[in-house]
């Protein structure tokens, strides 16, 4: 083997000396190696992991977020339909009410109009009832006191009106 150039003793040595460095690389390097590469894939794992936590977080939130606006809209838009039927309510009853201060003023103007009228026919009566009494003076030439006067007024008074009324 030497006529090939290969040095059998050498070649025993460099073998020796490459299983004990392999050893020693295997032992002081490789081991922590491959610990420090595993503990950054645990790391990476939990990190990829916490993500998903995160994001399953962040929908449910969303999720929530959003059935609550919803119920925000639909609480929203029942206050909005109460105000509503508030408002009709109250416009409703503000109109009956003017309705009944019309119907009010009415009556007490009818009312009103009628005491004026009954207070004209009084008045009128009594001119009549004076002017009678004045033109009978005048025709007869005497006087009649305040009560006969009226008397006959009363009597002529409800001739006429049953006479003019057949």
């Amino acid at each position: 083997m030497t006529e090939l150039g290969l040095n059998i003793p050498s070649l025993v040595a460099y073998l020796i000396n490459f299983v004990v460095l392999l050893g020693i690389l295997i032992v002081f390097a490789y081991k922590p190696l491959i610990s420090a590469i595993d503990q950054r894939a645990e790391k990476i794992r939990e990190s990829l992991e916490a993500a998903d936590r995160a994001q399953e977080d962040a929908d449910n939130s969303r999720a929530e977020i959003q059935a609550q606006i919803n119920e925000s809209r639909v609480e929203a838009q029942k206050i909005l339909d109460q105000a509503r039927n508030a408002a009709d309510r109250f416009r409703e009853e503000r109109m009956e009410q003017a309705q009944e201060e019309a119907i009010a003023f009415t009556e007490r103007a009818k009312s009103d109009i009628e005491a004026e009228r009954d207070s004209a026919i009084r008045e009128l009566k009594e001119s009549f009832g004076e002017l009678a009494i004045d033109a009978a003076e005048a025709v007869v030439k005497k006087s009649l006191d305040a009560d006969s006067h009226k008397d006959l007024i009363n009597q002529i008074l409800e001739e006429s009106t049953s006479a003019g009324g057949k």
